[in-house]
């Protein structure tokens, strides 16, 4: 049995198919290969081996999401799954950037290459990364499965309230990295409390990320639950293994020396829990397969 796709609010609705047309397929994976080649073109020239790496790591993780969710949730799902997290991310930061909103204000520089609007291209991908990663882990903790099938809005607000925070976790590191070392934007206010940042940009991130995943929850309501089949259980490890390379290399590079530490159990403690509850997934499922039998 492979994984099936979100459906409607009618519990009854046939689920969607997993895959793309083909020609949609091909003409999509072109069109990305050729955004990609452009933007790695774009940092590549100033002989950054940083903005380079980081550029290629972000271009690389969107697609394998991109292809983690649509073995979970369902091409249909996965769909508006990315344009929230492309729309939503997108509009959050171009409002930080200029009008101070959700972050406080701030202004990127081009060490994350070419921009849309004030925006960096790569950011919305990865706000899409991100919450795509939370939600999964989330699921993972809370219910013992990679894919959560109720539809009441209370579960839901909860799942992606716990989501969001995970995000952030992800965020007290990376953000004193990315503007201290790596100068990838200049914030007005270097006084905060957090290590020179202030504590409104992540309360901002658990903002923008709770009415990612919120929204999407409420499009998509109900969903019969992925079936812990190997290809369902390789995909659900694909946001475990982004979470847990982040928690990586903030323990090794993250700047201040203090948040390596922190990472280990900010961003540590939830990957165990989900891992935990990956686990438990695959031996449920292996128990009710040992009944049947």
């Amino acid at each position: 049995m492979s994984a099936t796709a979100y459906a409607s609010s009618d519990s009854n609705a046939t689920p969607q198919p997993l895959s793309l047309p083909h020609a949609t397929l091909v003409v999509l994976t072109l069109a990305y290969v050729a955004l990609s080649a452009g933007l790695i073109a774009a940092v590549a020239g100033s002989h950054d081996v940083r903005r380079t790496a980081i550029m290629v790591t972000s271009l690389v993780m969107f697609p394998i999401c991109v292809h983690s969710a649509t073995r979970l949730l369902g091409w249909p799902a996965t769909r508006t799954f990315v344009l929230l997290g492309l729309s939503i991310g997108w509009f959050a930061e171009q409002m930080g950037s200029t009008d101070g909103w959700f972050f406080g204000r701030y202004t990127y520089t081009d060490v994350l290459g070419p921009r849309l609007g004030n925006v960096p291209v790569v950011i919305p991908m990865m706000w899409f990364v991100l919450t795509y990663t939370g939600y999964v882990l989330a699921n993972l903790i809370l219910w013992h499965r990679a894919i959560d099938e109720r539809g009441d809005v209370s579960r839901a607000a909860g799942t992606s309230f716990i989501a969001a925070m995970i995000v952030t976790a992800y965020d007290l590191g990376a953000d004193p990295y990315l503007v201290y070392v790596m100068k990838a934007w200049i914030m007005e206010k270097t006084d905060g409390a957090w290590f020179g940042e202030t504590v409104q940009g992540f309360v901002g991130w658990t903002f923008i990320g709770f009415v990612i995943l919120f929204a999407f929850r409420l499009l998509v309501r109900r969903a019969p639950a992925a079936a812990p089949t190997p290809a369902a259980a390789r995909a659900a490890l694909v946001p475990m293994a982004i979470y847990g390379s982040g928690v990586a290399f903030q323990m090794t590079f993250g700047h201040p020396v203090e948040t390596r530490s922190i990472a280990a159990f900010a961003m540590g403690i939830p990957l165990l829990c989900a891992v935990h509850g990956w686990r438990q997934w695959r031996l449920t499922a292996a128990g009710q397969s040992g009944v049947a039998r």
